[in-house]
């Protein structure tokens, strides 16, 4: 493999020098700043997965309470499986349940609300103004909403 491959020209050429490198104990010769950036980023994808997913599963929710007489398998196996994969990812990452703190729950909210709104074209004051459910609800396997 060639030994000047740059992070700009060529990453996976790139990331595979630099793992052969790490492996190696060539540590002189880490491309730092770039893997810094990199695992940076990692953690902050982690954390837009993490917030997207409870983006979709507080619109299945609302959903879910606010249109009774659409519900379906569908909206379960959704709400179901976003519950799933934010377990998965606060398994993983611990640390990432720093993330779901008040603020964070509430601008979610927010946008979740806008979503749900234009896709069940249900007015905007049908839904409360600040999030009805408590974080240990949303992600509570066996819990929904009333209607």
């Amino acid at each position: 493999m060639n030994e000047s491959v740059s992070y700009d020209g060529d990453f996976h050429a790139w990331a595979l020098r630099n793992a052969r490198l790490l492996r190696d104990g060539r540590l002189g010769e880490l491309d730092v700043e770039h893997i810094a950036e990199e695992l940076e980023s990692m953690g902050a994808s982690e954390r837009r997965e993490l917030l997207s997913r409870l983006q979709v599963l507080l619109v299945h929710l609302l959903k879910y309470r606010y249109q009774p007489e659409r519900r379906g398998k569908s909206w379960l196996l959704t709400i179901n499986h976003q519950r799933t994969a934010i377990e998965r990812l606060l398994e993983q990452s611990p640390s990432l349940r720093t993330f779901l703190v008040a603020d964070t729950l509430a601008k979610i909210y927010s946008k979740a609300v806008r979503e749900t709104v234009i896709e069940t074209d249900l007015d905007r004051s049908v839904f409360p103004i600040d999030c009805p459910y408590r974080l240990e609800e949303i992600l509570d396997e066996d819990w929904l909403p009333d209607a």
